[in-house]
């Protein structure tokens, strides 16, 4: 996994990532990310991304655009998430 973590920016998008399409006097919660904004919300390097997380998500397709919906990066948080310790 990668080494780098970031939290999200003030519009919800995470910091760092690409800010276009923003420009536009667009607000409120992202609703789907691009693959290196998605791989910054988790946390991750664009590498593990696509070889652990991106397999198990639903994509939108527009031509070469390609967007990861927040909520299945949600849903695959949930599904992949352990508990760190056994219940007693």
């Amino acid at each position: 996994m990668g080494t780098s973590r970031t939290s999200s920016g003030p519009d919800g998008s995470p910091r760092g990532a690409s800010r276009r399409g923003r420009a536009l006097g667009q607000t409120g919660p992202r609703l789907a990310y691009s693959k290196p904004e998605a791989a910054i919300a988790l946390g991750i390097s664009i590498n593990s991304f696509e070889r652990h997380v991106q397999p198990d998500l639903r994509v939108v397709r527009r031509g070469k655009l390609r967007l990861f919906p927040v909520s299945e990066l949600e849903r695959w948080l949930r599904e992949n998430a352990e508990l760190t310790l056994e219940e007693r």
